[in-house]
């Protein structure tokens, strides 16, 4: 059987995993193996590993690399430990190719790991832009080191070719975690409510900001007080937030939500982590994603809700035409969720197509590892594009 080791390391990424891992445990020919790490093993946020296994995953590794530091020295110290955990766990479970998604930084230690031990590494979400974060760059240094490819659309396909990946082994499948939407029975409003442990509002937003990581610390702080203040004014609204990962400035972003909601336990509730269930469940109910967040641009306008996505860090993403781009401003904040409420975006909201699919992209990806000629990828060639 070949064995599909997929690595983990956030609440975010495993939701939009979860599909995959399904249909690759599914598969008589093929064994899943799983390690988790990162903010999966920390109470701090959610010890979400526990939804892994909960879903019915064993769990092969459990990799702690997460230190009780989020500055740029403990987010490297943390992607050194990982270098070094994840080099024994691939010796271990001898794994015939590695699968990760994204951009997080401790997937660079992890798959420059599985480099060296030439095990093989196939890469979901590459050739996309987020021009506000570091992991614009660590992104792309995840596909040159990945001899597989997978991507959401044909622009970022044609990307990943430009960056010198052979065109054969690129595969256009879509948006993975869209599959979720297609497979996941999601919960009625009085289910949502009593899990939140509120009721919804005439108005409700739900709110997930992460820091900035091209600014300073000082920086990021400031743009999410002008962020609250702007959320302030709102009347007659529910807050939901869920918390910032663990990125350089996260805990000082989540101290800062900790105390709006305690000033403001009427109007807000907070949560570590939802979970894809209960995310996904929301987006039935709120008015508009307010933040941040990938799933603002992803997932949100398969739900034909607003996006209002605020500052740099989801700048170069094809966007639907229900994702309306602010400056961290507090009024234009303000007046961006006044606007979504107008005729006017309603009408664009009853017109809008989510460019990154509908799902059914885990089968896809699926057939790919199962007959890809995996010595082959040993092997790497620049592919040079003709001007």
């Amino acid at each position: 059987m070949r064995k599909i080791c997929v690595v983990t390391a956030t609440r975010a990424e495993y939701g939009l995993l979860k599909c995959l891992l399904e249909d690759i445990q599914a598969d008589s020919d093929l064994e899943l193996q799983i390690i988790s790490t990162g903010t999966h093993l920390s109470p701090e946020f959610g010890l979400t590993n526990q939804q892994i296994e909960g879903d019915g995953f064993a769990v092969n590794k459990k990799i702690e690399i997460l230190l009780s530091s989020d500055t740029p020295i403990g987010v490297s110290k943390s992607m050194g430990l990982a270098q070094i955990s994840f080099a024994e766990a691939f010796d271990e479970l001898n794994p015939d190719i590695i699968v990760v998604l994204g951009d997080r930084y401790e997937l660079i230690p992890i798959v420059s790991a599985a480099n060296i031990a030439r095990i093989p590494v196939a890469h979901l979400s590459g050739g996309e832009l987020t021009e506000g974060t570091i992991d614009e760059t660590i992104r792309h240094a995840i596909t040159k080191l990945s001899q597989l490819h997978f991507t959401a659309m044909d622009e970022y396909t044609h990307r990943v070719i430009q960056m010198g990946e052979q065109p054969n082994r690129v595969f256009t499948v879509g948006e993975v975690g869209l599959d979720n939407l297609m497979r996941m029975k999601l919960m009625s409003r009085s289910e949502f409510e009593n899990s939140i442990g509120c009721n919804l509002k005439a108005r409700n937003i739900l709110f997930t900001y992460h820091p900035e990581t091209t600014k300073d610390i000082s920086e990021i702080a400031i743009d999410l007080s002008k962020i609250l203040r702007s959320l302030d004014k709102l009347e007659d609204t529910l807050l939901i937030f869920t918390k910032a990962n663990a990125d350089v400035g996260g805990r000082l972003l989540n101290k800062m939500i900790d105390d709006y909601i305690t000033k403001n336990e009427t109007k807000a509730v907070c949560f570590l982590s939802l979970g894809q269930l209960r995310y996904l469940s929301a987006l039935q109910y709120v008015d508009a994603v307010v933040g941040n967040s990938s799933s603002g641009i992803v997932e949100a306008p398969s739900f034909k809700i607003a996006t209002i996505n605020i500052g740099s860090r989801q700048h170069g993403r094809v966007r639907a035409s229900s994702v309306i781009d602010v400056d961290v401003d507090e009024d234009k904040i303000y007046y961006a969720i006044q606007y979504i409420y107008s005729s006017e975006f309603m009408d664009i909201l009853k017109n809008t197509t989510n460019p990154y699919g509908q799902g059914n992209s885990s089968p896809r990806v699926v057939s790919v590892l199962k007959t890809v000629d995996l010595d082959n990828l040993k092997t790497k060639r620049f592919y040079d594009v003709k001007f």
